[in-house]
């Protein structure tokens, strides 16, 4: 039976930013997040987001950007929602911000790239880009159009940007849970149910329940009834 202490914060623990601030600083420290309904959707079936999660997730991933050393989003992000990708909603500096180009697919000014004295950089695979003024180029290999997460770490962490925010979208977290390149996962819930639309994860399929993720967790109530549920995925719990 679930006692009401089961559903409390872990006590031995109270901000879900110790690991950040605890990061061994020899290797990358990466930290994804999903802000989602009660039934894991980020979208309805006709792709609304805005705003499936209310100010407290919100202001919770403002924070997060003011920890990390650069967040990273892929470019159909950019396409569909034109994210800004800075810190404005709480206090602190705003994150290098990346985007994860392959196939060239960004044209145009876009709000990410905005000149506010944070680096912004494109990764692509071509070596021949035509950048707007200010934005900076990382070429790697990719294999079938895709670009090996693994290869964007080690390349974030080589120009100094060791903590690092894998925010969206669903296909890029996914890619980067899957190569285990994910040390937290950060899942914030909305009181609200949708029924059917696009899934938050969308992981490789797994054929027996041995091979599930079983991370260790701890629940934070966020406010005005949103929580967030924080996945160590470096800790399993063995349950």
């Amino acid at each position: 039976m679930i006692s009401v202490a089961d559903l409390q914060p872990n006590a031995s623990m109270q901000d879900p930013f110790v690991p950040f601030r605890r990061a061994d600083p020899a290797r990358p420290f990466v930290v994804a997040q999903l802000g989602q309904s009660l039934d894991g959707r980020i979208a309805t079936i006709t792709g609304m987001s805005k705003y499936i999660n209310g100010a407290p997730a919100l202001d919770h991933l403002h924070r997060i950007r003011a920890e990390v050393d650069a967040v990273v989003v892929g470019a159909s992000t950019v396409v569909a929602d034109d994210p800004q990708l800075t810190v404005r909603r709480v206090p602190g500096r705003s994150p290098a911000r990346v985007v994860i180009d392959p196939t060239g697919r960004l044209k145009g000014p876009a709000k990410w790239h905005e000149a506010d004295g944070a680096a912004c950089f494109v990764i692509t695979a071509s070596t021949v880009v035509s950048l707007p003024p200010g934005l900076q180029h990382i070429r790697l290999d990719a294999q079938k159009g895709t670009i090996a997460p693994r290869a964007i770490i080690d390349a974030l962490f080589e120009r100094g940007m060791k903590k690092i925010l894998i925010e969206g979208g669903a296909h890029t977290i996914s890619a980067f849970i899957d190569a285990g390149c994910i040390d937290r996962l950060h899942l914030l819930f909305a009181p609200i149910i949708i029924g059917s639309g696009r899934n938050g994860l969308d992981l490789a399929p797994i054929s027996d329940l041995s091979g599930a993720l079983r991370p260790s967790t701890t629940l934070y109530p966020l406010g005005e009834r949103e929580f967030l549920i924080d996945c160590d995925l470096r800790n399993s719990d063995g349950s």
